[in-house]
């Protein structure tokens, strides 16, 4: 039998002449030349101010908290289905994450439910995109302006997606991107920091490099560089740039691969949500997403939890996604809850992520819902998924 994975790291071809260049060239440690070829590709993609290659995403999250300012007993409002790099960022900073529910089309933070939740003690809004598929990025910036509040996308899954025609990460005042080999463009490891008010740069080099003004000296600004406030290591090293340019280069060609993928599945798992035994993802007309995942919402944790093991003895990986941080000890110990989580609860326990990389071919997704179909097709039970 043949295996499909989950996920299948892709490569272009170029990646490891890079890295061999990056080595000729004889700058490993990083902000080289290849450094310096992906800024420029983030910064001409997202039109940002500034854009700083960091370790991984939580990285970026991690400069981001410090740039926010923030102080002990500072709040923070965030989506409690996420990822715990979103909410750990700011918590090492003393700050409090305050969990709100999720919108029951997108898996988005609800902005609806995000002003009743601000206080006199909250700093900032951090919306994370699901999926690829944008917040209401007008709305949250109309509130984080009304407040005076930071907005600090966590665009982690969001590169090459846009709302209403503007890149993902170019709303906040910070943005967030990952190169994780899980992602679309991948570095191994990775993530990007994505600067739209110009306030944060200077802040923000000294920051990524350990707290020093090493940047400045390189540009010739300082004659001799020095601490001058708390910093620690973000960059990477110049073979996960090389790497991850070798990905940003073929960056339309690797989503309009993942596109043909994700529309083929959600052409064929049609007439199961007719039959309402499953839901596939919603995308509003303002949101073109960068398929970065294929989703599936069941009607129960049993249905989930048989689809799972009945796709593993067909040869076919399948997993579940976040458990939800407000329900974890360290959510529980450090934040709290803003109204239900009815939403967030749910999808937690009905979503399963389908395998898609760029190589996953017709035929594989033909096979997975094949399986799909003849497991669910054997429910007794239909569920009603209106959002």
């Amino acid at each position: 039998m043949n295996q499909i994975p989950f996920n299948k790291p892709y490569m272009t071809g170029k990646e490891l002449w890079y890295i061999s260049q990056a080595h000729h060239i004889g700058q490993l440690a990083g902000d080289g030349s290849y450094t310096k070829k992906c800024h420029q590709w983030l910064e001409a993609k997202t039109k940002c101010h500034k854009a700083l290659l960091t370790h991984s995403c939580t990285a970026a999250l991690e400069m981001s908290a410090i740039l926010a300012d923030l102080e002990p007993g500072d709040e923070v409002i965030m989506p409690s289905y996420t990822f715990v790099s979103t909410a750990n960022a700011f918590v090492l900073r003393g700050a409090a994450p305050v969990f709100i529910d999720i919108r029951s089309d997108t898996q988005n933070l609800d902005e609806t439910l995000v002003e009743a939740a601000i206080t006199n003690r909250t700093r900032a809004i951090v919306p994370v995109h699901y999926a690829g598929v944008s917040c209401q990025m007008d709305t949250l910036q109309q509130i984080a302006a009304k407040h005076q509040l930071l907005l600090i996308e966590d665009a982690a899954q969001g590169l090459m997606a846009s709302y209403k025609g503007k890149p993902l990460g170019s709303f906040g005042d910070l943005s967030c991107f990952s190169f994780h080999e899980t992602k679309n463009i991948i570095a191994g490891e990775g993530g990007a920091l994505i600067i739209n008010n110009p306030h944060f740069t200077e802040q923000a080099e000294i920051i990524r490099e350990k707290g020093t003004n090493r940047s400045q000296f390189f540009r010739g600004k300082v004659d001799k560089y020095t601490w001058i406030e708390q910093g620690s290591s973000y960059l990477p090293g110049e073979l996960i740039a090389a790497f991850l340019y070798a990905q940003l280069e073929e960056a339309e060609n690797i989503i309009s691969s993942r596109l043909k993928i994700w529309h083929y599945y959600h052409q064929l798992l049609e007439p199961l949500e007719q039959a309402g035994k499953l839901r596939r993802p919603v995308v509003p007309l303002d949101c073109q997403h960068n398929a970065h995942m294929y989703y599936i919402l069941l009607s129960d944790l049993p249905t989930r939890a048989n689809l799972i093991e009945n796709l593993k003895k067909n040869g076919i990986s399948s997993v579940f996604h976040y458990v939800p941080l407000h329900n974890s000890p360290a959510g529980q110990h450090y934040g709290r809850c803003h109204g239900s989580m009815e939403n967030t609860i749910n999808v937690s326990e009905c979503l399963l992520r389908l395998p898609l990389f760029p190589t996953l071919s017709l035929d594989q997704v033909e096979q997975i819902v094949s399986v799909i179909k003849g497991v669910l097709n054997q429910a007794k039970v239909d569920a009603d998924f209106s959002t």
